[in-house]
Formats: C-alpha cells, sequence, structure tokens
C-alpha cells in the first residue's frame, strides 16, 4: 500500500518506524513546525520529521490542515500522492472531511486509551490522574468526530501502582507501534471487524494546564500521588520551588499536621488522608535526583511545612 504518515511527538515515533521497515510505499510524513528551543532559539524538528528524515521519506510541515494556503497545499499534495491509507498518531491536527475521505482505506488513528474512554488530547495523564488499573492503546478508522470512530484492534496493560507518566508513556508509545503493525496486517487480509463506540461509557481528557501540577497536601495521599504520576508535582520548601517526578503512598508512618514532613529520612509527608513519601525530586537552584542521593548530601528536619 501507499501510505501518508501524520504525526509529531516521540509517542507517534515507533508507529512510523513499523511503517518505514514495512514493505509499503511511505510517500510522506506530514508533522507540525519546527519550533525554537533553548537560549539560542535554535529550531528544533520535531521528533517525527528527525525519524522520516533517517529514511529520506519527505516531510510537509503546514500550519494548518483546515484553512488558508497551507491547507491548499497539502490537499494538492495529497491529491498528487492518492495514498491507499493515511495513519495518524498525535499529529496535533484535526483533519478535514475532505482529507478523511480521500484514501482508499480512509484514516486511522492510534489512540493511547481503550476507547471509548479518554478520548481527546491526554489520555494518560488522565488514567493516572484518576487513579486507572488498566489502560492500553485502540486503533480506530477516523472519523469527523473527536476519537469517536469504529474501533479497529485493542490492547490493554496493567499500570503499575507508581507507575509515572513517562514510564507509562514510553510503555503505550511501544505498544501503539505493535497495535498498528496488527492493524495494518488485518487490514491486508480484509479480516478487520470495525466495532461502534459506546457513547455512554465514553469520557475526555482535556489538555493539563500548569496548575494542575500544585499540590494541595489537604487532599488524600493517594491524590497527592496520582497527581504527582500524572503531571509532575511541585511544592515549596524553605522558599524554594520543589519539583516531584516519583512518589510512593506509606501504610505504616504516623499521620501528621497535612503538608508536614513527618520522616525526614524518606521524605515522608502527611497529606489530608494518608502518607506519601517523594521518591524523585529537584529542588530549585539543585539536579533532578532520587530522593535517597538526594538526602545523602543534606539533612531533611521532621515538621518542615510544604506549601
Amino acid at each position: 500500500m501507499k501510505i501518508v504518515f501524520m504525526g509529531t511527538p516521540d509517542f507517534a515515533v515507533p508507529c512510523l518506524r513499523v511503517l518505514a521497515e514495512s514493505d509499503h510505499e511511505i510517500a510522506a510524513v506530514f508533522t507540525q513546525p519546527d519550533k525554537p528551543k533553548g537560549r539560542g532559539y535554535k529550531m528544533i524538528p520535531t521528533p517525527v520529521k528527525a525519524a522520516a528524515e533517517e529514511y529520506s521519506i519527505p516531510v510537509y510541515q503546514p500550519l494548518s490542515l483546515r484553512k488558508g494556503d497551507d491547507a491548499e497545499n497539502s490537499m494538492e499534495i495529497l491529491n498528487n500522492i492518492a495514498p491507499d491509507l493515511i495513519v495518524v498518531t498525535a499529529y496535533g491536527q484535526i483533519l478535514p472531511k475532505e482529507i478523511l475521505e480521500l484514501p482508499k482505506y480512509g484514516c486511522i488513528n492510534i489512540h493511547a486509551s481503550l476507547l471509548p474512554k479518554y478520548r481527546g488530547a491526554a489520555p494518560i495523564n488522565w488514567v493516572l490522574l484518576n487513579g486507572e488499573k488498566m489502560t492500553g492503546v485502540t486503533s480506530m478508522q477516523m472519523s469527523e468526530g473527536l476519537d469517536t470512530g469504529d474501533m479497529l484492534i485493542k490492547r490493554s496493560t496493567e499500570i503499575g501502582e507508581n507507575e509515572t507518566y513517562s514510564e507509562l508513556y514510553s510503555r503505550l508509545a511501544v505498544m501503539g507501534g505493535e497495535v498498528l503493525a496488527d492493524t495494518i496486517a488485518a487490514l491486508e487480509k480484509g479480516e478487520l471487524v470495525p466495532e461502534k463506540q459506546d457513547d455512554s461509557l465514553s469520557c475526555y481528557s482535556p489538555m493539563i494546564k500548569k496548575e494542575m501540577s500544585s499540590l494541595d497536601f489537604t487532599k488524600s495521599a493517594e491524590e497527592i500521588h496520582n497527581t504527582i504520576r500524572g503531571v509532575t508535582g511541585f511544592t515549596m520548601m524553605n522558599g524554594k520551588r520543589l519539583k516531584v517526578f516519583a512518589s510512593e503512598i506509606s501504610h505504616n508512618i504516623a499521620h501528621g499536621e497535612a503538608g508536614t514532613i513527618v520522616d525526614a529520612d524518606k521524605f515522608a509527608v502527611s497529606c489530608g488522608d494518608g502518607v506519601v513519601m517523594f521518591t524523585e525530586i529537584q529542588l530549585e537552584g539543585a539536579k533532578r535526583m532520587k530522593t535517597a542521593d538526594f538526602l545523602r548530601g543534606r539533612k531533611l528536619e521532621k515538621g518542615i511545612k510544604l506549601g
């Protein structure tokens, strides 16, 4: 088949590699425009663009597929390619109807949740924020709605009780490539059986906002733990900003006033209900490190109030 791939972040790279290393013709890659980064504001290619260049695949980076000259040029490019299939993984743009209807086999999306749950932009964050025990990847036939198309193939996985966003993101990225490979193999054999989504079971996962990372220690230890896992937490300690990248819930450290350190040797903090231990942190002005390494270089005092 002649395939066009659309994707942007490193989550989409395993899917692109599956296609590039298959027997199919990858005619083009569409990805978001490069963005400036770092002190010198150097333009950095998207991870998908960088991977596409490894395979010498033509790359297009329109600002929009829905309006303006970029949209017209993109439609002309796609009409000239005449792809049999378009594969979309975390592209970051909504495809207009004329693109959805262009390929012979339509457009297939690889989505990082067990649809119909967690439609939208940030499913990995939200399964962790909500303390879900299971998640996975779903391939679907794209429609005009937001992640509402017919489901094709699902693969599920258990979520570790202390698993963080970055860890789950990496696992699901690999799983996405596997699901895509299975989906295309079934498509070629005529074995795909599309399944309608039950809208009554759906929920939405909106974009993450910075303020969601602020730790409110009047909440339960489970809520604090899930915030850290899902979006990386932050608080203040002795006038300095403290980022918290990983944590564990303690079941045997005595509870105290919310927000206070109740065990300095384990960086254990009391919450509204229960105690959470910080296991990977970054104090303002210092490097990110495991808490055990942090505590080797300085001594915490029991009773310090965070926030």
